[in-house]
């Protein structure tokens, strides 16, 4: 007899994740049906939305959903699905996932994601490295390492100076715990960080109306409201995500509603 805790850790998954989910299930049996669609549903099989293998559909289906159950009710569905398209057609699904990784990354980058106690903001850097790792070894691991690293590169790309937040009507996150180096050890970052610098200035240090846009001034320096403090109340509200979601799991009721008015009032 299975435990209602476990049986709920495996629901309460968003509907927009379920219905990319079967997309994604009814696309690889697509695919194995019809071997005629590979050409309509992606140019090459390492980059589009659909699965050649079995256990890769399943890893897929089930990164999806468990991301997604933190990562859309902090960015909103909208956001999330656009999050996603922006990513699919430059780096697959494969991409899409590891661009997933990032935002996991960034909302709750102190939580300890796995049994084995890792957290979260090291998941992508760990990803990568075992997947150059395995790319020695079996060449499937080679085809989709491209992908994994261009998607995660975007990913971080896309919320880090375009995503578009509602709270200040800037975008991206131009917090120091989220910049590029952060994905590298330590003892890399003095050397990533001058590098970083030069693409960061392309990209929104040419003119100070795109710089305001992006929660910068022309000099580098976070605009007000665009500041740590806003990227702090992005990770409160992943965490309190992560904590509801947890609370469901375990069956505990989650706080009510006037209590969480009150910590997000606390946290502004």
């Amino acid at each position: 007899m299975s435990s209602p805790g476990i049986t709920s850790m495996f629901t309460n998954f968003t509907k927009l994740c379920k219905g990319l989910a079967l997309v994604l299930v009814v696309g690889h049996l697509l695919v194995q049906f019809v071997p005629a669609t590979v050409p309509y549903l992606a140019l090459i099989p390492a980059s589009g939305y659909f699965e050649l293998s079995v256990h890769g559909v399943v890893i897929s289906t089930v990164s999806l959903l468990f991301m997604g159950k933190f990562l859309e009710p902090v960015w909103g569905s909208k956001e999330f699905l656009k999050f996603i398209f922006v990513i699919l057609p430059f780096a697959g699904f494969h991409g899409v996932l590891a661009g997933l990784l990032v935002g996991i990354k960034q909302i709750i980058p102190d939580q300890e994601v796995l049994l084995v106690k890792i957290k979260a903001k090291w998941l992508p850097s760990i990803t990568l490295v075992l997947s150059i790792a395995s790319s020695f070894f079996t060449l499937n691991s080679a085809a989709y390492l491209p992908t994994l690293i261009f998607g995660t590169y975007m990913g971080w790309l896309y919320l880090r100076y375009f995503q578009r937040r509602t709270e200040t009507k800037l975008r991206g996150d131009p917090s120091d715990d989220f910049a590029f180096s952060t994905f590298f050890p330590e003892l890399l970052r003095p050397i990533i960080d001058p590098i970083a610098s030069i693409f960061h200035r392309m990209l929104c240090g040419r003119s100070n109306a795109t710089s305001e846009d992006h929660g910068y001034t022309t000099s580098g320096a976070p605009l007000p409201g665009s500041d740590s403090a806003e990227a702090s109340r992005r990770r409160e509200r992943g965490a309190r995500a992560l904590e509801e979601r947890l609370a469901t799991e375990r069956l505990v009721p989650p706080r009510n509603k006037e209590e969480l008015q009150s910590d997000a009032l606390d946290s502004v």
